[in-house]
Protein backbone atom coordinates (compact mmCIF):
# COMPACT_ATOMS: atom_id res chain seq x y z
CA UNK A 1 0.00 0.00 0.00
CA UNK A 2 1.46 3.58 -1.30
CA UNK A 3 0.91 6.89 1.18
CA UNK A 4 1.19 9.72 -0.89
CA UNK A 5 1.50 13.46 0.39
CA UNK A 6 1.20 16.81 -1.52
CA UNK A 7 3.15 19.91 -0.96
CA UNK A 8 3.74 23.57 -2.70
CA UNK A 9 0.09 24.23 -2.88
CA UNK A 10 -0.34 28.16 -1.86
CA UNK A 11 -1.80 31.71 -2.69
CA UNK A 12 -0.59 33.11 -6.11
CA UNK A 13 -1.78 36.24 -8.25
CA UNK A 14 -3.35 34.94 -11.15
CA UNK A 15 -0.62 34.87 -14.31
CA UNK A 16 1.80 33.51 -11.91
CA UNK A 17 3.00 29.81 -11.36
CA UNK A 18 3.25 26.92 -8.64
CA UNK A 19 4.68 23.69 -8.72
CA UNK A 20 3.01 20.96 -6.71
CA UNK A 21 4.93 17.68 -5.62
CA UNK A 22 3.22 14.48 -4.57
CA UNK A 23 5.88 12.04 -2.54
CA UNK A 24 5.12 8.43 -2.47
CA UNK A 25 5.80 5.89 0.23
CA UNK A 26 5.33 2.41 1.19
CA UNK A 27 5.33 1.14 -2.23
CA UNK A 28 6.83 0.10 -5.92
CA UNK A 29 6.36 3.52 -7.35
CA UNK A 30 6.79 2.87 -10.74
CA UNK A 31 4.18 -0.03 -10.73
CA UNK A 32 1.35 3.11 -10.00
CA UNK A 33 0.19 4.78 -12.69
CA UNK A 34 -0.51 8.74 -11.19
CA UNK A 35 -2.95 11.27 -11.42
CA UNK A 36 -3.58 14.71 -9.69
CA UNK A 37 -7.02 15.66 -9.80
CA UNK A 38 -8.80 19.00 -8.40
CA UNK A 39 -11.76 20.30 -6.50
CA UNK A 40 -12.81 23.90 -6.90
CA UNK A 41 -15.10 25.61 -4.03
CA UNK A 42 -18.72 23.88 -4.56
CA UNK A 43 -17.33 21.63 -7.29
CA UNK A 44 -16.93 18.08 -7.68
CA UNK A 45 -13.61 16.86 -8.00
CA UNK A 46 -12.59 16.55 -11.55
CA UNK A 47 -9.37 14.81 -13.15
CA UNK A 48 -6.33 17.23 -14.18
CA UNK A 49 -3.37 15.27 -15.43
CA UNK A 50 -1.70 11.73 -15.90
CA UNK A 51 1.16 9.84 -16.08
CA UNK A 52 2.43 6.59 -16.76
CA UNK A 53 4.46 3.99 -14.95
CA UNK A 54 7.58 5.16 -16.28
CA UNK A 55 6.63 8.58 -17.47
CA UNK A 56 6.73 8.01 -21.10
CA UNK A 57 2.88 9.51 -21.54
CA UNK A 58 0.93 12.63 -20.35
CA UNK A 59 -2.40 13.29 -20.35
CA UNK A 60 -4.62 16.72 -19.75
CA UNK A 61 -7.72 17.81 -19.60
CA UNK A 62 -8.56 20.99 -21.86
CA UNK A 63 -8.60 23.48 -19.28
CA UNK A 64 -5.15 23.09 -17.99
CA UNK A 65 -3.34 21.95 -21.76
CA UNK A 66 -0.73 24.30 -22.30
CA UNK A 67 -0.41 25.38 -19.10
CA UNK A 68 0.07 22.54 -16.83
CA UNK A 69 3.06 20.15 -16.81
CA UNK A 70 2.92 16.84 -14.96
CA UNK A 71 6.00 15.17 -14.44
CA UNK A 72 7.39 11.75 -12.33
CA UNK A 73 11.09 10.99 -10.87
CA UNK A 74 10.96 7.21 -10.09
CA UNK A 75 14.13 7.54 -8.14
CA UNK A 76 12.91 10.00 -5.90
CA UNK A 77 9.09 8.28 -5.60
CA UNK A 78 7.91 11.71 -6.66
CA UNK A 79 5.50 13.25 -8.95
CA UNK A 80 5.21 17.01 -9.71
CA UNK A 81 2.64 19.18 -11.49
CA UNK A 82 4.17 22.24 -12.67
CA UNK A 83 1.53 25.05 -13.56
CA UNK A 84 2.00 27.87 -15.34
CA UNK A 85 -0.18 30.67 -16.51
CA UNK A 86 -2.40 30.07 -13.56
CA UNK A 87 -6.47 31.83 -13.63
CA UNK A 88 -8.58 31.85 -10.69
CA UNK A 89 -10.71 29.08 -11.79
CA UNK A 90 -7.60 26.84 -11.19
CA UNK A 91 -8.36 27.71 -7.60
CA UNK A 92 -8.96 24.35 -5.90
CA UNK A 93 -7.64 21.37 -3.32
CA UNK A 94 -5.36 19.49 -5.78
CA UNK A 95 -4.92 15.83 -5.00
CA UNK A 96 -2.21 13.39 -6.22
CA UNK A 97 -3.56 9.64 -6.58
CA UNK A 98 -1.89 6.29 -7.53
CA UNK A 99 -3.35 3.45 -9.68
CA UNK A 100 -2.33 0.30 -9.46
CA UNK A 101 -4.42 -1.53 -11.39
CA UNK A 102 -5.43 -1.86 -15.09
CA UNK A 103 -6.12 1.70 -16.41
CA UNK A 104 -8.44 2.70 -18.98
CA UNK A 105 -10.15 6.45 -19.71
CA UNK A 106 -7.44 7.87 -16.40
CA UNK A 107 -9.94 10.16 -15.73
CA UNK A 108 -12.17 8.63 -13.84
CA UNK A 109 -11.39 8.75 -9.69
CA UNK A 110 -12.89 5.41 -9.64
CA UNK A 111 -9.51 3.77 -11.49
CA UNK A 112 -7.45 5.26 -8.50
CA UNK A 113 -6.84 3.35 -5.42
CA UNK A 114 -4.88 6.19 -3.37
CA UNK A 115 -4.88 9.25 -2.58
CA UNK A 116 -3.42 11.75 -0.53
CA UNK A 117 -4.75 14.15 1.48
CA UNK A 118 -4.91 17.22 -0.63
CA UNK A 119 -2.80 20.81 -1.34
CA UNK A 120 -5.04 23.84 -1.40
CA UNK A 121 -4.07 26.77 -4.17
CA UNK A 122 -5.55 30.07 -4.65
CA UNK A 123 -5.64 31.60 -7.56
CA UNK A 124 -6.19 35.79 -7.26
CA UNK A 125 -7.53 38.09 -9.52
Amino acid sequence: QVQLVESGGGLVQAGGSLRLSCAASGGTFSRYFMGWFRQGPGKEREFVTAISWRGGSTYYADSVKGRFTMSRDNAKNTVYLQMTSLKPEDTAVYYCAAAEGPISTRKEEYEYDYWGQGTQVTVSS
